[in-house]
């Protein structure tokens, strides 16, 4: 069994002033002969690996802290920190390090700290030689000892020597035994005086005497001190508040009393810090670094005690998801819960990823379920903290938990439908909670977190769990509230919850494809979310429209078609028509949309909006945004009739047949029906969507009237389509994709020819409602009606 008194965690501190850790390994101390002397070596324990490779300099001072810490610096601005797992083995190093530079090992720092150049050390080596004189420990001579403490702090050697001379003579304790005498006799000259001496101390930044300070006897005295602040006509009450107003909460009696007076240190200290000392300045910023590291191991000490003690937090998780516990008992166990999760922030990220799997494994989110439906603000704030957390740390976690869910779980009682359903119930007017949630799904549904493997696809499963069981929740209250022409819901607090979800589509049609496209097309949710364009809130109503400028910076031709069916654009163009042409966001931002259309040349849309709206937009003369939109128009139109002509001369037959029979292969091969043919299928209905739409815009027929050349060009599918029906399987089997009309006499209508490639309609050999079909029967030319109905019982129908 490997040795846990040489177990350490080595850090070193970052140009942030935060500890990272390095690894954790095992140390010894050996002689190096490459580097020819003593040395402190870290192997890591996974791999063996060095971690560490340190020469004891006879010159570098060691410091010893909370008997199983030691800090040094090598070289400029680089400080080390080994924690050790025992003090046993802090006690062997340490004696090896004293042994090698001379020193007693009782001592906790081996040398002076000296940080200033070479030419300030000479200048000031005399006083350095000199220790610090400190006065009679006396009421009367309080002013000197001010005085003396702050005329030490300009020079790095003095405050050594200060430190040096406070900590021999014990001197901080006949200080605090001053400040109860000058209390008992209100000598507030006195205490004045203290305050300025106890801040200088803290700026002396040194471990051992903060190890002084805060212990459990003397940290009392020390607050009182630096409650009477000379610059304020009465003294603060600190004490009075960490003694009476903070109350100490046992959530589950804490037997280990290391544990909870470690506990009862950190909050003292942090409220001392945070509190009670006085902003720093610029330039005081880093003369507490001692004490936030202070605080830091601290901190990580706490939680390793605390995730030691298995029986503590299988008690805890027990207690907060049994039904009987009252719900202020569990109040206090979530609040120390968020807490506990507040603290291991400290941690690295592999011991945070150990310490989460820890609660995950002891069920956490099962019990996060409970606690966030309770009807307790102050339960429901503190769950959400650890979600988020959770979260933020390990979206994968979290996913998978709900994953597990699908199969045995109603859906209301999911996590992530509970997430969401607490998100859109939030009675805060300022919605913290709810913006908070939504964070925490928008990590949840970011593709770029999602892992993908040879035996797993975390994006594609949880998108499909999402969308099936989770998007209905989420746009419920959208569907709701714009079953009409306008918005049925105007109020603060229901818009503001509205624009929230507008935020989290707008987000899933940015970074979802095919999942967020279907749920749009299937519900026909681009039309209700443009109803809010006619919301009296203006940010309602700039969110309506950055949805639809997410989906048409897209350029895909599936959104684009059903925005044309739909005649969606008439929701923008009436709401720009009722801005009036005012300078502000909604106006920038509804011309940026048709800038965007014209830039990228999107032709569909251009056609639309120039053949729909053109007559009312001709009249916006301040910018030149729909003027170049009819320009781009205008050319498109010319190359249309230019490659009209081409096939003119070329002879529209010939080329069809040249044409037809690789698109009818290809159609052939297609088996298995693929999400492209069931949104193709879904736009090739003949069922029009409901225009709620307000302005009353003149419909377009879908495609131009076919060329005439096209009924001889549909000719030439039929004689075609026979040859290749004769000669493929379906047509033993029965046809696959082609279907022939049997009843000659019979009217063609809008379902007898569906359009199923793209291609067809670009060619224009086929129209999509069929009008050709009608005006066929009507030219027979020579050929009469019998052989217009010959011809049509050839005919194959594309379906």
């Amino acid at each position: 069994m490997t040795d846990t008194r040489r177990r350490v965690k080595l850090y070193a501190l970052n140009a942030d002033r935060q500890w990272d850790d390095r690894g954790t390994g095992h140390v010894s101390s050996c002689y190096v002969e490459r580097l020819k002397g003593t040395s402190l070596l870290v192997r890591a324990e996974s791999d063996g690996s060095l971690l560490l490779e340190s020469k004891i300099q006879p010159d570098t001072a060691y410091q010893k802290q909370q008997d199983t810490l030691i800090v040094w610096s090598e070289g400029d601005n680089f400080d080390l920190a080994l924690s050790f797992q025992e003090k046993a083995g802090c006690d062997e190093i340490w004696e090896k390090i004293c042994q090698v530079q001379g020193k007693d090992p009782s001592v906790e720092i081996t040398q002076d700290i000296v940080e200033e150049s070479e030419d300030e050390r000479y200048d000031e080596m005399s006083d350095s030689v000199q220790p610090v004189e400190l006065p009679a420990c006396e009421m009367g001579r309080l002013e000197d000892i001010s005085e003396l403490v702050n005329s030490c702090l300009v020079s790095p050697a003095r405050k050594d020597k200060l430190a040096a001379a406070l900590e021999s003579q014990h001197y901080i304790k006949k200080l605090l035994n001053l400040f109860n005498m000058c209390e008992d006799v209100e000598n507030i000259e006195g205490l004045h005086h203290l305050y300025e001496i106890f801040k200088s101390i803290f700026l002396l930044n040194k471990n051992t005497l903060f190890d002084t300070m805060f212990a459990d006897d003397t940290i009392f005295d020390v607050v009182g001190c630096l409650e009477y602040d000379p610059g304020l006509p009465q003294p603060k009450k600190h004490r009075e508040y960490l003694k009476e107003l903070a109350k100490f909460r046992e959530a589950i009696p804490i037997k280990n009393k290391d544990l909870l007076a470690k506990i009862h240190q950190t909050y003292r200290v942090q409220y001392i810090q945070d509190i009670v000392l006085p902003t720093p300045t610029v330039f005081e910023d880093n003369l507490l670094s001692t004490l936030s590291s202070f605080i830091f191991f601290n901190k990580v000490e706490i939680v390793k005690l605390i995730e030691e003690d298995e029986k503590f937090l299988t008690d805890l998780f027990k207690l907060l998801m049994d039904d009987k516990t009252p719900d202020t008992k569990r109040r206090d166990l979530v609040l120390f819960l968020k807490e506990f999760c507040n603290f291991s922030q400290n941690l690295q990220p592999q011991d945070k990823d150990a310490f989460y799997k820890t609660l995950v494994s002891l069920g956490i989110l099962p019990a996060l379920e409970i606690t966030l439906s309770i009807d307790d603000q102050k339960t429901k704030t503190a769950s959400i903290d650890i979600l988020t957390y959770i979260v933020e740390f390990s979206p994968s976690v979290v996913r998978d938990y709900t994953l597990q869910q699908a199969n045995n779980t109603e859906e209301e009682q999911m996590l992530l439908n509970i997430v969401i359903e607490q998100m859109l119930r939030d009675r805060d007017p300022e919605l913290g909670g709810a913006v908070q949630l939504m964070g925490v799904l928008r990590i949840l549904l970011d593709p770029e977190s999602m892992l993908a493997s040879v035996n797993k696809s975390e994006k594609a499963d949880f998108l499909n769990f999402f969308y099936k069981h989770s998007i209905q929740t989420l746009i419920a209250p959208l569907l709701e509230n714009t079953m009409g022409e306008k918005p049925l819901k105007e109020d603060y607090h229901t818009v503001q919850l509205l624009g929230l979800v507008l935020e989290l589509l707008s987000f899933c049609v940015e970074h979802h494809t095919y999942h967020i496209k279907t749920c749009i097309l299937n519900k026909d949710l681009l039309r209700r979310i443009l109803v809010l364009m006619r919301s009296t809130h203006t940010f309602l109503v700039l969110g309506a429209l950055r949805f639809m400028r997410k989906i048409t910076a897209l350029k895909d031709e599936y959104y684009n078609r059903y925005i044309i069916k739909g005649n969606l654009f008439a929701p923008v163009i009436d709401a720009f028509l009722r801005n009036n042409g005012r300078y502000n966001l909604l106006d920038s931002a509804i011309l940026e949309l048709f800038e965007f259309i014209k830039l990228e040349d999107i032709k569909t849309l251009c056609s639309h909006v120039v053949e729909n709206y053109g007559k009312i937009l001709d009249d916006v003369e301040y910018v030149q945004t729909f003027k170049a939109l009819k320009a781009r128009y205008d050319q498109h139109q010319d190359k249309l009739k230019e490659r009209e002509r081409g096939e003119l001369v070329s002879g529209s037959v010939g080329v069809t047949e040249a044409v037809v029979p690789s698109l009818l292969r290809s159609r052939y091969r297609r088996e298995a029906r693929t999400p492209d043919d069931e949104e193709e299928m879904w736009f090739n209905d003949d069922d029009e969507l409901d225009d709620d739409a307000p302005l009353e815009a003149a419909q377009p027929h879908p495609h131009p009237h076919p060329h005439p050349h096209a009924h001889h060009a549909l000719d030439a599918i039929g004689k075609i389509v026979d040859k290749k029906v004769c000669s493929t399987p379906e047509a033993v089997n029965g046809p696959s994709r082609v279907m022939l009309s049997t009843t000659a006499a019979a009217k063609p209508t809008h379902t007898d020819v569906q359009v199923s490639s793209p291609r067809l309609l670009n060619k224009g050999l086929v129209d999509y409602d069929g009008d050709s079909d009608e005006e066929e029967e009507g030219s027979g030319g020579g050929g009469g009606t019998s052989s217009s109905e010959e011809r049509d019982a050839k005919r194959p129908r594309l379906a």
